[in-house]
């Protein structure tokens, strides 16, 4: 069992556990992830990790309850625990020879972007983040990103906070402004990212991916998380989760995310009405 040492509310979906895993902490790296099943009825989901102490020997996870497996997880507090992790999965995100990178979130994919942009900080490299969300009721993670990276760049559709627009927007002024970035960074929705990466071979730069997919066991068995990447198949659980931006099929990855769309909406919306949690069968 996975104890929860600490839980924090960063808005009304989205919340912050650290877990004690100690065997995971310890190997544990930016950009890869954990796959946990929160009881014996539980799915088994793929998380990135936000962070790790492996002094401590915890590891840190954020996400946002839109389905089943999260919304059960939500009903967790301090000192209850997970019935499984398993981790730390896929590859480590690569830095060699970077001095100044450019990092795009949107949405609840900041949770995501946000261990990429402090770990490349951490790692010497100067990186400018754009973080962008729908409202301001909506936004995460201020406070971290400005202590973690050089530059924070917020932007909000309704322009309720930061800057009205979207991050590809922020992104085409940043490069015409003349900062010369070695290489971008996209993690959010895959329509956002599939924008993001274009600019970046618009002017030349090369692009990162982080992909997220529907996985069931982690280790590329299964191929459920299969991706198309310069015209092979790739798995983002053990390829991966980061790709090069430029030679992702970004139709067929959009195409693939929607389809559990359905069953998603179904799962969401049996919620016990008595007891506020979610009914594991019909």
């Amino acid at each position: 069992m996975f104890k929860i040492v600490k839980k924090r509310r960063l808005n009304e979906n989205m919340t912050w556990l650290v877990i004690e895993a100690p065997l995971v902490a310890r190997k544990a790296k930016p950009g890869q992830f954990i796959i946990l099943r929160t009881d014996e009825y539980g799915e088994r989901i793929p998380l990135t990790m936000a962070g790790h102490d492996s002094e401590a020997g915890t590891i840190d996870l954020i996400y946002a309850a839109v389905g089943r497996s999260t919304m059960l997880m939500d009903q967790l507090e301090e000192g209850d625990a997970l019935m499984d992790v398993v981790g730390p999965l896929g590859k480590p995100t690569e830095m060699e020879g970077l001095k100044k990178v450019c990092v795009v979130g949107g949405g609840t994919g900041n949770a995501l972007a946000y261990p990429l942009a402090c770990g490349m900080h951490d790692h010497g490299i100067h990186v400018d983040m754009i973080a962008g969300f729908k409202s301001k009721e909506h936004v995460i993670l201020e406070d971290e990103f400005r202590a973690g990276t050089d530059n924070l760049y917020i932007t909000t559709d309704d322009g309720s906070y930061g800057e009205k627009g979207f991050t590809t927007d922020k992104l085409r002024e940043l490069i015409e402004a003349g900062n010369e970035y070695d290489e971008i960074v996209a993690v959010g929705p895959p329509m956002m990212m599939k924008f993001t990466c274009q600019i970046a071979t618009e002017y030349g730069i090369h692009s990162i991916a982080s992909l997220t997919a529907y996985m069931i066991d982690g280790t590329g068995m299964c191929g459920g998380c299969r991706c198309v990447v310069g015209g092979e198949n790739k798995f983002v659980c053990v390829d991966g989760p980061e790709f090069d931006g430029a030679l992702v099929d970004w139709d067929e990855l959009i195409k693939r995310s929607a389809y559990y769309k359905e069953q998603e909406a179904h799962d969401r919306a049996h919620v016990c009405r008595l007891t506020g949690g979610v009914r594991y069968h019909d």
